[in-house]
């Protein structure tokens, strides 16, 4: 390096000297904010579960916090001694099993045509105004409960999966996807001979992973958290859903229908242990699916799809 150089080099401003790598700030705040966060989250989760491990004294008087005091398994015991806990929460199983492809397959069949523009679908405005006003109107819960009833389906599973079969909120998410996609893409396959049910199955839904894996997440927690529903269109309480079941023991115990043996399962717990046991099953297998769809969120959505 010559003289001048050099010399240019100890009068460049600050930005430009070569200082070494430098310590990033922002890295660190935005660090500490995520982490602050992520508590806010899980303190809540991590108190239930402390509470559903205490014993009853510890927990009526207010000491439990983040960590169990007198731990037991006493409120565990009575939930899972119960055989329509465990019937429930096939029910809801079931639901989710048949509901979720359901949802999916309705919403991407709706989504793709609603996705096109109006020269390729002409009453596309139409069908999508009808789709959007569910969103904001309903007929009320007198004509829903008559609806079903008429159709025959109460106290079945499909009283639980068909009323919600096409979630219109889910459809204009997908739609909106949908219409982000390249149109490059559609007409390469349309050159090469392909029809619309191919474009659809074979290029649409394949790029679309993250939203259709975000919209699964989304119907399985919405089956799962439901449980009104359940108390209105199933007459027998042993087709109860988990969270009807739940709400059915938290909000009306029936004490005639338990043996002894539950009733002395009982009296070793309190309503905040019993609650927070029934809480944290009720939403261990949410918390269990949710980090195996989550690696779709992260993904590009049609990175390297299109080459110029």
């Amino acid at each position: 390096m010559t003289g001048r150089s050099l010399q240019s080099a100890d009068h460049a401003p600050p930005s430009f000297r070569r200082t070494g790598k430098r310590f990033d700030w922002f890295a660190v705040a935005n660090s500490a904010f995520l982490l602050a966060v992520a508590l806010i989250c899980l303190l809540p989760l991590i108190h239930i579960i402390a509470l559903s491990f205490s014993s009853s004294s510890a927990a009526s008087a207010g000491y439990v916090k983040f960590w169990p005091v007198d731990f037991t398994l006493a409120s565990y015991e009575f939930t899972a001694s119960r055989s329509a806990f465990w019937v429930s929460m096939l029910t809801s199983i079931e639901r989710i099993a048949i509901g979720t492809p359901l949802n999916l397959l309705l919403t991407i069949l709706v989504a793709y045509p609603l996705s096109k523009t109006t020269e390729q679908f002409r009453f596309r405005l139409v069908y999508a105004w009808v789709f959007f006003l569910t969103m904001l109107f309903n007929g009320g819960l007198i004509p829903w409960y008559i609806t079903i009833k008429q159709l025959g389906l109460l106290d079945s599973i499909w009283a639980l999966v068909l009323p919600g079969a096409v979630p219109a909120f889910s459809i204009v998410l997908l739609l909106n996807f949908f219409r982000a996609v390249p149109k490059e893409l559609e007409e390469s396959a349309v050159i090469d001979g392909a029809g619309s049910w191919t474009t659809l199955w074979r290029i649409y839904v394949p790029i679309s992973k993250p939203a259709i894996a975000t919209l699964a997440l989304f119907s399985m927690v919405d089956h799962w958290n439901s449980w009104f529903d359940g108390l209105i269109l199933m007459g027998d309480p042993s087709h109860y859903p988990l969270q009807s079941y739940i709400q059915t023991i938290v909000v009306q115990m029936n004490l005639g229908s338990m043996s002894m043996e539950e009733l002395k399962n009982l009296a070793r717990i309190s309503d905040r242990t019993l609650k927070a046991s029934q809480i944290f099953l009720g939403s261990l297998p949410i918390i269990a699916v949710y980090p195996f769809l989550q690696r779709f969120f992260v993904k590009g959505i049609v990175l390297g799809s299109v080459k110029g």
